[in-house]
């Protein structure tokens, strides 16, 4: 079978790759946009928006913040991979698994998944029903990084777009690049241009004034080359509304996304962060020692309300028996979705491994049920369920099924 050309998680083609928890520290600070407010929203599906499409701004307005995974939302995004050129004879088994997870997410939710005009079809056969195709260009299917990162106010709903530029010039994106704008632009959503580059995948909040993130993936030349960390962590304040940063070192260089927070550590509720640990026959790698420093890290932190964190850890499956998963599988079951009523995680084939996930996640996460999916094709190209989504949250409301919040 031919080899993607480039996974997600594979190393650098330049071969350049940093050593463990390296980070690139920036040395000046040099300042962007930021945003404005929105405007009324089309029904999806309803084509681009008639209206006239507010203006981009490069503030986030007061008072705007990015909410909980958890608390309630309107409709989860997602998009359908594209190009052979990155997945390979993959392909096939990678969009099944994408209809898979759409599927699964929208028995809480509508979901609505961006497909190439071309390619829209065959997602609309693959997806049923249940799924809500739209014509939007893309090129692969990690919705968390490519489209906006939705915030809410007093005027309604924002999106942040972060300049998404394929994890740093390391995949095609001429039209993920463009997608945060042309889903903003086809609701009729106020776009807020970020100052900074990066993904939705590298930042995860409580929703109470808490941010976490890694400076390998922020605080790098890739993306935001001459920006002090300080410099990124005020403009991540301002635009997500949060009053403090947890960073972690993370890893530079040897994955796709230098160690997206996503995968490493996820808040359950305010106050309590889940964490990825490796399996107890794993050997020690500069994997495991991202995660010996995250939980570090969080033993000594407190959040912006002050109280110190209970860390939940939660290990990796054995993959021993799993055939082939390959170099850059993503073990992880840090990448899971909250969406309403549910939580929708990976299943490994690893039964009493699963099992135990399942049993974690369902007591952090009470009162909702917790849905396994298969994603092998999806995690042998380094990603997971909350990489192939983005929720947009209620604006100031209970969830609704029907138009825009």
């Amino acid at each position: 079978m031919r080899e993607p050309r480039l996974s997600r998680r594979a190393l650098l083609r330049s071969g350049a790759a940093v050593a463990a928890l390296s980070l690139l520290e920036g040395c000046g600070d040099d300042e962007g946009p930021s945003g404005e407010s929105p405007s009324g929203e089309s029904p999806p599906g309803a084509g681009p928006s008639t209206a006239p499409t507010a203006a981009t701004t490069t503030t986030a307005p007061a008072s705007y913040a990015m909410p909980a995974e958890w608390l309630p939302h309107t409709r989860t995004f997602m998009a359908w991979p594209a190009l052979e050129e990155v997945w390979g004879d993959q392909l096939p088994a990678v969009r099944q698994d994408i209809a898979h997870v759409a599927q699964a997410v929208a028995r809480f939710e509508p979901v609505v998944l961006m497909a190439r005009p071309d390619q829209s079809a065959g997602a609309r056969q693959l997806c049923g029903s249940s799924v809500e195709v739209i014509d939007l260009p893309v090129d692969d299917l990690w919705a968390r990084d490519t489209g906006p990162t939705l915030v809410t106010g007093p005027g309604g709903l924002a999106g942040v777009d972060l300049n998404f530029n394929g994890w740093g010039n390391k995949q095609t994106h001429g039209e993920d690049s463009q997608v945060a704008r042309r889903l903003l632009d086809r609701y009729g959503v106020r776009r807020i241009q970020a100052p900074i580059t990066g993904e939705g995948g590298g930042i995860e909040v409580d929703g109470e004034g808490t941010l976490m993130a890694t400076e390998s993936s922020w605080v790098n030349g890739n993306r935001n080359p001459g920006k002090s960390r300080d410099r990124i962590e005020a403009a991540m304040k301002q635009l997500f509304g949060v009053e403090k940063v947890i960073w972690f070192a993370g890893v530079a260089g040897q994955d796709i996304t230098d160690c997206h927070i996503d995968a490493l550590a996820r808040f359950a509720e305010p106050g309590v962060v889940v964490i990825h640990r490796p399996g107890p026959d794993s050997p020690p790698d500069i994997w495991s020692r991202a995660s010996d420093q995250a939980l570090q890290v969080l033993r000594d932190a407190t959040d912006a309300g002050g109280r110190r964190l209970r860390v939940v850890e939660l290990a990796e499956p054995d993959l021993s028996g799993h055939p082939d998963p390959g170099k850059d599988f993503l073990a992880t079951y840090l990448n899971y979705y909250v969406v309403n009523d549910a939580v929708i995680m990976p299943r490994f084939g690893d039964r009493a491994s699963d099992d135990r996930a399942a049993g974690v996640l369902a007591d952090l996460h009470p009162g909702r049920e917790v849905v396994q999916v298969d994603i092998n094709a999806i995690a042998a190209g380094g990603g997971g369920i909350h990489c192939s989504t983005q929720q947009q949250p209620v604006a100031g409301g209970a969830a609704s099924s029907s138009g825009p919040a």
